[in-house]
């Protein structure tokens, strides 16, 4: 545990143990394959799993790579859920998703047919070796932003969260460094 990490708005470092849903922020991405199709497909599989539940979804906006450069641009999303995982299992769940899906990890920022990071959960504050919450670049990226703000607009359990990711997207769209374009919207049935 990194000790010198503080924990913002009075987050707490132990994940919740009661059984009462938690709100949690998933960002999709792919640059390999049908991105679309794979983003929908990741999407349905998270839904399906009967301690997941999608309550909003964002558009998905295509995105300039970042990192490793040399790749296709990539199409992101993201997502809000509610659900009674605990944060690891919600990773695991993720994690299982991507392999059904072909994800193969060869090089960091490299290119994937499927890309699912746990952005943060509601009330958590973590730093294991596996997971760490909220994830430490989340409002370094612009193409985790945009998408993200998608999916803040009635979202009222913690408003400090809302305004941290609209005073990033503000950030981003001043400095304009990377590219972010609209690419399509979804009809997700709400939660």
């Amino acid at each position: 545990m990194n000790m010198e990490r503080s924990l913002p708005h009075g987050l707490d470092e132990r994940p919740a143990i009661d059984d009462q849903p938690k709100a949690a922020f998933i960002a999709l991405g792919s640059n390999m394959g049908n991105r679309d199709e794979l983003l929908l497909q990741a999407l349905h599989r998270l839904n399906i799993h009967p301690e997941v539940e999608i309550q909003v979804v964002s558009a998905m906006y295509e995105t300039d790579p970042v990192g490793f450069t040399e790749q296709p641009a990539f199409l992101n999303m993201a997502a809000r859920i509610e659900t009674v995982l605990a944060p690891l299992d919600l990773l695991h769940v993720m994690q299982n998703i991507e392999k059904e899906l072909g994800r193969v990890r060869h090089e960091r920022w490299g290119p994937r047919t499927i890309d699912l990071d746990l952005l943060h959960y509601e009330g958590v504050t973590m730093d294991t070796e596996e997971l760490i919450l909220p994830h430490p670049r989340m409002m370094e990226r612009g193409f985790v932003l945009v998408p993200l703000k998608d999916c803040m607009s009635d979202y009222e359990a913690e408003p400090w969260l809302r305004e941290e990711v609209a005073a990033g997207v503000d950030r981003v769209e001043r400095e304009r460094k990377e590219g972010i374009l609209l690419w399509n919207t979804i009809n997700w049935p709400s939660g």
